[in-house]
């Protein structure tokens, strides 16, 4: 093999090993920001049955992006989460939002 090719296919599979390192922080930095509703909506966004406060895993991302949103900016009351969501960046809220309307979550229970 000349080296041209070895290093073509040496340079391939950095690419490939930094896309994979990339992705690895990403759903890192996805699965820290879910943790961080655990204490009120459960681990994973599943609440505990018969819970007060509702389960997020499995509500449509749209969804969470909206509610997250409201509270941010204030149109929609609460007595924590107002201040916990002035907290996020627009982005983390996106990307909490997609973490727990993956498909693998299960959609809270009432």
């Amino acid at each position: 093999m000349r080296a041209a090719a070895r290093a073509s296919i040496a340079a391939a599979l950095l690419s490939v090993a930094a896309l994979a390192g990339a992705q690895d922080a990403a759903a890192l930095r996805a699965r820290s920001l879910v943790a961080t509703c655990a204490a009120c909506h459960g681990t994973d966004g599943r609440a505990a049955a018969g819970a007060v406060v509702p389960g997020l895993a499995g509500v449509p991302a749209a969804t969470l992006v909206e509610q997250m949103k409201a509270f941010k900016s204030g149109a929609r009351p609460g007595t924590v989460m107002p201040q916990l969501a002035k907290g996020y960046s627009d982005a983390q809220i996106e990307r909490l939002a997609a973490a727990l309307a993956q498909p693998t979550a299960s959609p809270a229970k009432p």
